[in-house]
Parts: C-alpha cells; sequence; structure tokens
C-alpha cells in the first residue's frame, strides 16, 4: 500500500493511497524539504534543502546542496530509486531542484522537478 502525500482521506474515508512512481516521488520531496533534526526518531533524516532559500547565492553553496542531497537520497531510499543526477537553482527567493533517478523495480528512468520559496510554497 502506497500512501498518498499529505496524508489524507478518500471519498470512502480510508486512507488515501497512490501509486507507485507518485510514492516514489512524494518520498523524494520529504527528503529534499525535511531539515535533519526535524523528525524525533530519525535525526539524521532529510537534506536542509529549504534552508537555502534564506542563504546567499553562490556555485559554491549549490554544489555542496547537490551532494547533500544526493547522498541524502541514496542514504534513505537506494532500495527504491538509483541517482542519476541533481541539479540545484535558487533564483531570488525560489529553489528550483531536479531530480533524475531510474526505479529500480521497472528500471523507468524519472526526471521530477521540486520549486520551494517564492510564490510556489
Amino acid at each position: 500500500m502506497n500512501i498518498a502525500y499529505p496524508y489524507s482521506f478518500d471519498a470512502t474515508g480510508h486512507t488515501a493511497q497512490t501509486d507507485v512512481l507518485t510514492h516514489i516521488r512524494d518520498m523524494i520531496e520529504q527528503i529534499l524539504f525535511t531539515s535533519p533534526g526535524e523528525r524525533v526518531n530519525r535525526p539524521t533524516f532529510g537534506s536542509g534543502t529549504a534552508q537555502l532559500v534564506f542563504a546567499p547565492n553562490s556555485d559554491v553553496l549549490a554544489a555542496a546542496q547537490q551532494q547533500a542531497i544526493q547522498a541524502g537520497l541514496q542514504q534513505w531510499l537506494s532500495d527504491v530509486i538509483r541517482v542519476q543526477s541533481v541539479d540545484v537553482t535558487a533564483i531570488d527567493a525560489t529553489l528550483t531542484i531536479t531530480v533524475v533517478y531510474t526505479v529500480l523495480q521497472s528500471q523507468q528512468q524519472q526526471t521530477e522537478q521540486f520549486v520551494y520559496g517564492g510564490a510556489q510554497a
């Protein structure tokens, strides 16, 4: 069973479910936008990406965050996906993250884009 994120109920009053690809995307989003220390029993869970919106833009910071994101995805989702690439772009108060990965079960390549900050938050 793949629980929908954010948690909600379906029309029958049961926990909403989603397909496998959407569930994987939801798990990636949780890792991207959860700060380490935010989860009670998982102090290393997350990548702290949301904090970048408030940091000054620089190539060095973007490169470091790309590495942190890739490491976080590999740590928490290595049994589900293989990360091909991560691209982080910060323009003003908007952060755009593009993740290219392969779903291990189906060998299907996916590209997902996540936007944080600005008018999208």
